[in-house]
């Protein structure tokens, strides 16, 4: 395996794995502090929205991380990422879809969001180096 590759590769798993690790952590958080349900029973749409609003920032920070950790092309490491969560999103999203455990619309966010929110973590990290540059 050539050296970038591997580098691309924890690129994109380092990424990956800051967005689950610190989401679910605070997901943890948010359950012991009773702002979400005991953990078997569904989220309504209001808590739906605050996991939203946390999970997007989140998102783009990690793949802001992935994008610096890329030997190279690092929007496209990112939306390699974004691709990556938009397969984890439609699995989620076919798995729940009728298990009741929240808004339908949250896994569709979820889904439909992995990209952009990819590009945009990839685009400003572009955007920032861009500008140390100048």
């Amino acid at each position: 395996m050539a050296k970038t590759t591997g580098k691309s590769i924890w690129a994109v798993v380092a990424g990956m794995l800051f967005v689950i690790i610190v989401t679910t952590v605070i997901d943890i958080v948010m359950h012991l502090l009773h702002f979400f349900p005991p953990w078997d029973q569904p989220i309504n749409d209001a808590q739906a929205l605050l996991a939203s609003s946390y999970r997007l920032p989140l998102s783009i920070a990690g793949t802001y991380l992935t994008a610096w950790l890329a030997p190279d092309r690092p929007l496209r490491h990112a939306c390699i990422l974004g691709f990556v969560g938009l397969g984890f999103g439609l699995v989620g999203l076919v798995a729940t879809w009728n298990a009741g455990l929240g808004p339908r619309w949250y896994p569709i966010s979820l889904a439909v969001l992995a990209i952009p929110q990819c590009w945009a973590g990839g685009k400003l990290y572009e955007l920032r180096t861009l500008n140390r540059a100048a």
